[in-house]
């Protein structure tokens, strides 16, 4: 998931202006065909990326550990539609079909748990690459189409709604590049349209809605508000996580205001506002395909943990702040004294040695919220049903 957040940087403009006025246009793109069961990812009633084990060791500040084991809902009355973030490193500008390793991985760390509460979806899509991301950070942009991964995205979609959703509540969620993709999709389709109707919430992690200073609607989405309580429906949530002790610098892609609006941030943890306690799971581990620093030793003395996530109850607590930084999402650690439990979390991106602030806590926003997000889907599922 490193440098997961690309979009922003790579389609700040049409890919066609970066290439020589000469140059001839390209050939159309051959669209995918959603009907067959190999561009998915995830769905329904299958052994794919989402059928994974996701059982959990809760450790608390004494260090006694808990096993957690995870349960699906195979009777799920609503939907979740899924866009992952940049993680192919595959050697073009945009991706291959081809459901790899880094696919995979993603789907464990932010997707696949959402089972507890919905039906799952997730496409592959012809995204633009961590390849090509490389590439315009080194000063020596590729060429291509950013597009393509968009019309996959809506192609995905229009196969769903038509064979798939069958008048069923659907929640949808992204992180950075898949968020990007997401607003484009929802701002274009749905906002304003007779399918909002279906839309129980937007969750939209490691990015940067826009929204106008003081208000929750009328930047990125014209009707769709931001969400201010969990029985609140047709709303969404967003928001970038940064260490509350190293808030986004000034060259932050996360946070920052563009013109008369400012970065929404809706907190999962509390949604009404302040500050709550963040239900995480963590990687047991470092995050594999990400260049993270792994996991400090979760006890202490160090005890083996053989479960793929971790849970830290009373370690961590999120607040949305506004401030000279921008607005952003602050994660507070709360060590204990001499603790048997660790006081420290992974979740920088670093290069070498360098932690890179201006990502802050990209590479976990979903790990770090998860557990509030499935509470969030839970509550607002009983309302889109009491709503019916």
């Amino acid at each position: 998931m490193a440098f997961a957040g690309a979009l922003a940087a790579i389609s700040a403009g049409p890919a066609s202006a970066q290439a020589p006025a000469a140059s001839p246009a390209p050939a159309p793109v051959a669209r995918n065909d959603y009907t067959d069961p190999a561009t998915w990812l995830c769905r329904p009633g299958r052994a794919d990326a989402c059928a994974v084990n996701l059982d959990a060791t809760v450790i608390a500040a004494d260090g006694t550990m808990t096993h957690e084991a995870f349960k699906a809902d195979p009777n799920a009355p609503i939907d979740c539609f899924y866009v992952y973030p940049t993680v192919s490193n595959d050697p073009g500008f945009n991706s291959t079909m081809a459901v790899e390793f880094e696919e995979r991985n993603v789907v464990l760390h932010q997707f696949a748990r959402f089972a507890a509460k919905c039906r799952l979806y997730a496409p592959m899509y012809r995204q633009v690459t961590l390849t090509a991301l490389r590439a315009r950070m080194m000063g020596k942009p590729m060429q291509g189409d950013a597009t393509i991964g968009y019309n996959d995205v809506l192609d995905a979609w229009n196969e769903y709604l038509a064979h798939d959703n069958h008048g069923r509540g659907v929640v949808l969620i992204g992180h950075s590049q898949g968020s990007g993709v997401l607003t484009s999709l929802i701002a274009r389709e749905i906002d304003g349209k007779p399918v909002q109707a279906k839309v129980i919430s937007a969750i939209l992690m490691g990015t940067s809605l826009q929204v106008p200073k003081g208000a929750d609607v009328g930047g990125s989405f014209k009707t769709i508000p931001l969400c201010h309580s969990s029985s609140q429906l047709g709303c969404v949530i967003a928001f970038a996580s940064f260490r509350a002790d190293s808030p986004p610098p000034p060259n932050s892609r996360f946070g920052q205001p563009r013109g008369d609006t400012v970065a929404a941030c809706v907190n999962p943890a509390a949604l009404g506002g302040g500050s709550g306690w963040l239900n995480s799971y963590l990687a047991n581990g470092s995050i594999a395909g990400a260049a993270s620093a792994p996991a400090p030793a979760w006890t202490n003395p160090p005890q083996p943990v053989n479960t793929t996530f971790v849970e830290v109850p009373g370690l961590l607590s999120a607040q949305c702040v506004a401030d000279e930084h921008g607005d952003y999402l602050a994660i507070t650690l709360h060590p204990t004294p001499g603790g048997a439990r660790t006081n420290q979390i992974a979740g920088d991106v670093v290069v070498g040695t360098v932690i890179l602030k201006d990502w802050g806590l990209h590479l976990i926003d979903a790990n770090l919220t998860i557990g509030n997000l499935l509470d969030v889907v839970g509550d607002e599922t009983k309302a889109y049903q009491g709503k019916r």
